[in-house]
């Protein structure tokens, strides 16, 4: 009897020793940043849509973690028409991912709404401010970011191929005016943080080295690049000789800050999707689920042959058609999503392993 109660008070104390420990998984250090965007995650999921894997219901970031996913990348608008993508969302949701053991990858557009090559538009906020003014509000703000949210990894600007916060940092009309506005945004995180890392994003490969040779006195740490076959050619030998370039040139780390494949041209939500056509794609890679699997290694090899490759990123990863099939304002990316259209997930997520 005396053995039976020393026992069950060691089990019980083994036990309350395991309930009390901190829930925050801790962040493995893995060099090669293995990425999913999930920005619509709190969206899509406050809507009701449940995630699987294996046919059984799973948090998406779990199903991503255990693949072998070690970052998320999400994006942060200033003052959005809806609360979603803006700063307290995405200070919860970065949270979370920290507490599921991956790192947070902001992406800041310095905007209300989305920023890319053919739309830098300033937050209403700070439409009629003048220059001066505007520094500083960038400033501000970005230190607020490091303050409040504190990512591992930060962008300044979104695919800035003719720079942000138009028209005072459109590169081709005001380049001085747009370095100022990067290195005040640099200033702010590198005097928060020693450890963030700082990237600089341009989609494509045509015309980066012009871009980077523009920022090159910027204080930043890596070069992000958008590939998508359909935009930005399907010869994946350019992509990995522009990555070397660049490196070279520049001597930074860089990275496929986004790329996306279908797994297959069909749809399941009566929004247009971006891809549909068999002449969008890569022949050696068809649009199935086995195809994008074959993509998606295809360009973590890719990047890992480089000298300084240091990962890729997935696009619109959970961009389910989670409003309906016949919703007309669901996802014009169902077919390029992580999860197949009974949202479970689908063999691509073997290419997020560490091998």
């Amino acid at each position: 009897m005396k053995n039976l109660i020393l026992l069950l008070l060691t089990i019980s104390l083994f036990s309350c020793s395991s309930d009390s420990k901190d829930e925050t998984e801790p962040i493995v250090e893995d060099n090669f940043i293995r990425a999913a965007d999930m920005s619509y995650l709190p969206l899509i999921e406050s809507e009701g849509t449940v995630y699987k894997n294996n046919n059984v219901s799973e948090n998406a970031l779990t199903t991503l973690k255990n693949a072998g996913c070690n970052a998320i990348r999400i994006r942060l608008w200033k003052n959005p028409a809806d609360t979603h993508s803006g700063f307290n969302e995405v200070k919860t949701f970065a949270q979370r991912v920290k507490q599921a053991g991956m790192k947070v990858w902001l992406t800041v557009h310095y905007s209300d709404t989305w920023a890319d090559p053919a739309n830098q538009e300033k937050p209403a906020e700070w439409a009629s401010l003048n220059f001066t003014n505007l520094i500083t509000e960038v400033a501000n703000y970005t230190t607020q970011i490091m303050t409040e949210i504190n990512p591992d990894i930060i962008q300044i600007g979104n695919e800035t191929n003719d720079g942000m916060l138009w028209p005072e940092g459109k590169i081709t009309t005001n380049e001085s005016q747009f370095l100022q506005l990067v290195s005040a945004a640099s200033s702010a995180i590198r005097s928060k943080s020693s450890s963030t890392k700082i990237m600089l994003h341009y989609a494509g490969t045509s015309g980066s080295d012009w871009f980077f040779n523009k920022v090159a006195n910027v204080d930043y740490d890596y070069i992000g690049l958008s590939y998508y076959p359909i935009w930005h050619g399907k010869d994946l030998n350019v992509v990995k000789n522009t990555i070397n370039s660049l490196s070279a040139t520049h001597n930074k780390k860089v990275i496929i800050a986004e790329t996306a494949y279908p797994f297959t041209l069909d749809w399941n939500d009566w929004t247009n999707n971006i891809m549909g056509l068999e002449s969008q794609l890569i022949t050696t890679y068809p649009a199935t689920p086995a195809g994008q699997k074959s993509y998606l290694s295809a360009i973590k090899n890719l990047v890992k042959e480089t000298t300084n490759g240091i990962g890729f990123c997935y696009w619109g990863s959970e961009w389910v058609a989670f409003r309906g099939t016949e919703s007309t304002n669901g996802s014009s990316w169902e077919n390029q999503a992580l999860w197949d259209f009974n949202f479970n997930a689908l063999p691509v997520m073997e290419a997020f392993s560490k091998e």
